[in-house]
């Protein structure tokens, strides 16, 4: 449903969001390894996130990606704009052109109650309320 870029992004704002802080900041090389994925893509990815200020940045010696107060509020579907065209979300799940609530595919309804669940989810939750929910599952990233 989501690219990869989209994935990734989404790991590592959530990595960030538990490991990081204004003091305690990570390299791409390190997030790449923590989050066994390749680092050029990923490195591309943050830079990414960085410009469009959902992930904080600071160059360095002491430098790299960490999440401040501001970039904890955001939510994934903030993230998802990045790198995708969310037309995902709209589109049949069965692949039908003229799918509509006018002219339903067999799943139309199950879908659409998935994806509107989902879409609440993205934009209602934020960064932060996400990262606590892993932490208190004890979920690793």
């Amino acid at each position: 449903m989501f690219s990869s870029a989209s994935k990734y992004a989404i790991r590592a704002v959530l990595f960030l969001a538990i490991k990081s802080n204004n003091k305690h900041k990570w390299g791409s090389t390190d997030i790449a390894r923590e989050l066994e994925v390749k680092k050029p893509y990923l490195s591309k990815v943050l830079q990414e996130l960085a410009r469009k200020k959902l992930i904080s940045s600071s160059k360095g010696p002491n430098g790299g990606f960490y999440l401040n107060k501001t970039n904890r509020m955001n939510n994934l579907m903030e993230i998802l704009n990045c790198f995708d065209d969310l037309g995902s979300f709209e589109s049949c799940v069965l692949g039908f052109d003229d799918c509509s609530d006018a002219n339903p595919c067999p799943l139309h309804v199950q879908a659409f109650a998935y994806r509107e669940g989902l879409r609440y989810q993205f934009i209602h939750q934020t960064i932060d309320d996400l990262a606590k929910k892993m932490k208190r599952l004890q979920l690793k990233i």
